[in-house]
């Protein structure tokens, strides 16, 4: 390699120079640098017409032009095989590269080591219900949103939030108290509580005791379903929406949605996250963990009334939208979206 390489400015020189009819030992003198150096950079000049850096190759790859379109193809064609795979395979051929070797390759086409998304596994079914849902709510007004009322259910931990956070540590600190978060196992207790919301503002929050089952549901919305919808004022014909949780359609609870003269949202089934109410537990889990609450009876405490501080505009900005876009908020985000 070159250890001391003359500037753009003084190899145009030469050139100018040279054109206009100076030899090379007139060049090397005015210029003060060698003769060889002149005739390099004239003999550059005459071959490529610039005094530019070309790219220079290096050293020669190890592995042939056609293996590196193997391991291309392979990667693309098997996006989830590990650099061993590949490794072991260059290998019985006869080319052992190291494992970054093959990693550069795949980088330089585009491809790169990436954590692979979750999502729910729709068969076709499945997904024609979602295109049905999406197709039947195409000329839906914001008005229509609006007299929606959603509900779900969510798990909140006593220390469940998990969620990374940043810390300015010097090396060999990281284990340090004020540099750590603390954890306890099955996060130290939880309780799990229904709530309900519009764009009006959020309504009724409920903790349940026990496990959830058809019939404490059906109790929790005889109890709380009719006062948040008057409430919110949604009179009379409101929506209700809930998922497709195994006690929300047990026939039971069919039932009560009849004789209460309740129309009740059509969910398809094996759907996204798509919820606006999921933004709102994201949120309020977040509200919650900055309380630090002690114990049980004050996590029940804090999550209504960080509940009922959600503000009204909040809660009209997940509903008011004219193209019906929901998203999802979590570790895992999903999108939906009816275009008009």
């Amino acid at each position: 390699m070159k250890n001391k390489e003359h500037t753009r400015q003084v190899r145009d020189t030469v050139v100018k120079k040279f054109k206009a009819g100076f030899g090379y030992k007139k060049i090397s003198q005015a210029l003060n640098i060698p003769r060889s150096t002149v005739q390099a950079i004239i003999l550059k000049w005459k071959e490529y017409q610039t005094t530019a850096n070309l790219p220079r190759p290096g050293s020669p790859s190890k592995l042939s032009a056609h293996t590196r379109r193997r391991l291309i193809r392979d990667a693309a064609k098997r996006p989830m095989i590990t650099l061993d795979e590949p490794q072991r395979s260059t290998a019985e051929v006869g080319d052992s590269v190291h494992r970054t070797t093959i990693s550069r390759i795949l980088h330089k086409s585009g491809l790169y080591g990436r954590v692979a998304r979750r999502k729910p596994f729709l068969k076709d079914i499945h997904k024609k219900c979602c295109l049905k849902f999406a197709t039947s709510h195409l000329g839906d007004t914001p008005n229509m949103w609006k007299k929606v009322l959603w509900s779900d259910e969510t798990k909140m931990e006593l220390f469940g939030n998990n969620a990374k956070r940043y810390v300015w540590r010097k090396s060999n600190t990281a284990h340090h108290p004020e540099h750590t978060i603390p954890t306890v196992k099955h996060g130290g207790g939880s309780i799990m509580v229904w709530a309900c919301f519009s764009s009006a503002r959020t309504g009724k929050m409920v903790k349940n005791d026990g496990k959830m089952d058809g019939a404490k549901y059906r109790t929790i919305l005889e109890e709380n379903l009719m006062e948040s919808a008057k409430d919110l004022r949604l009179g009379r014909r409101f929506v209700f929406q809930q998922d497709n949780d195994p006690k929300h359609k047990a026939k039971s609870t069919k039932e009560w949605f009849k004789n209460k003269h309740i129309q009740v949202l059509e969910w398809p089934s094996q759907s996204p996250d798509m919820i606006p109410i999921e933004n709102l537990w994201k949120e309020l889990k977040t509200a919650v963990h900055k309380c630090s609450p002690s114990n049980l009876a004050e996590l029940e405490l804090f999550c209504k009334e960080e509940w009922e501080k959600i503000s009204i505009s909040r809660c009209a900005k997940l509903i008011d939208i004219p193209q019906a876009t929901y998203s999802c908020n979590r570790s895992k985000t999903w999108r939906y979206k009816v275009l008009t």
